[in-house]
């Protein structure tokens, strides 16, 4: 249950009727100017107790609670910049691009040139980079947040780049526009809280042996924290088949719009793990009408440190792009 508190209930009242009911304190959504209770979804009546403090609530029957369109039907909308918004009632489609990790500025300002030319606005690479292996290459740290930061602001594109820990978050908040957090990352409590404590937009991914129940859930801890500006991203999930690095949930997807309210993006690169079938995962998750594409693209795949079978050239990119753009007005969207 979420219950708006009416906005004359002060801090430390709203902290006594939190504490007393046991459930969760938020202060304000794009929803309520005042503060919010969020109970136990096993209470289905509005205690007596809280009647004179309540404006509005809502009874929900799972622990999906913000994010369920059950509560807001309208989608969220996430804010980047004045003129660039994730999510909402519109039909636009963010392209996303950039390298699995950042390696050099020679490499991210080629990228950003792919992204002027194809009119990208928001451009990725990995600093943290959470390796399976201890050996493989762990990124570039600062130096790479630097660096992504200097080569988007001469660009005036917007930086999206991963946290592999809890410490990393104060760097990333600095330096980034939008924090990512991988799927190893998922139920990292430590992270989960870090970006609900702040207000900085945060892409969360799902685990790849993560229920979508459970990815909900894990976006639920950034939003019950106070930060409403949470967008999910489908990578890809790890069954039977070994053929593809992972299988890319699209049945998952159309459930997350059906009973969800914040914005979807979907990362076709993870999920396939090879550059052959990037393209054709995202025209497929195009024609469904997300909310963006996060695509790893490398100007030089075969020399990168890390997942060099994922990402595609930049010449693959412009075809990709320019085939979603003429697949645009069927599906009644726009490319940006």
């Amino acid at each position: 249950m979420i219950v708006h508190l009416k906005t004359t209930v002060g801090h430390d009242e709203a902290k006594t009727l939190a504490k007393t009911h046991q459930a969760i304190l938020t202060q304000k959504t794009q929803w309520h100017t005042g503060f919010i209770l969020t109970l136990s979804s096993k209470v289905k009546e509005l205690p007596e107790e809280l009647r004179q403090y309540a404006e509005d609530y809502t009874v929900l029957d799972s622990d999906i609670q913000f994010a369920s369109r059950n509560y807001q039907d309208l989608k969220a909308e996430v804010r980047i910049a004045e003129d660039l918004v994730i999510g909402g009632e519109g039909n636009t489609t963010y392209l996303m691009t950039g390298p699995c990790s950042v390696e050099s500025k020679a490499q991210i300002e080629s990228i950003a040139d792919l992204c002027k030319t194809q009119d990208v606005r928001i451009i990725r690479g990995g600093c943290y980079k959470p390796r399976t292996s201890p050996y493989s290459f762990q990124g570039l740290g600062l130096e790479g947040l630097k660096i992504l930061r200097e080569v988007a602001d001469a660009n005036d594109l917007k930086v999206i780049t991963e946290v592999r820990d809890a410490s990393h978050v104060q760097d990333v908040i600095e330096h980034a526009d939008i924090i990512q957090i991988g799927a190893k990352s998922m139920y990292d409590h430590g992270i989960l809280r870090a970006c609900g404590e702040q207000s900085k937009p945060v892409l969360l991914k799902r685990g790849f042996n993560s229920t979508l129940q459970e990815f909900v859930q894990a976006a639920e801890f950034i939003l019950s924290l106070g930060n409403p500006n949470v967008i999910l991203c489908e990578r890809g999930i790890r069954t039977f088949e070994k053929a593809t690095r992972f299988t890319l949930d699209l049945c998952g997807v159309s459930w997350l719009k059906e009973h969800c309210n914040l914005p979807i993006v979907v990362d076709p690169s993870h999920a396939i793990g090879y550059r052959f079938g990037v393209a054709d995962l995202s025209r497929a998750s195009f024609a469904m009408g997300i909310d963006g594409l996060l695509i790893e693209c490398h100007p030089n795949p075969s020399g990168a440190k890390s997942d060099a079978a994922q990402q595609i050239t930049p010449d693959m990119f412009s075809e990709l792009a320019a085939s979603l753009r003429k697949m645009a007005p069927g599906i009644g969207r726009r490319l940006k």
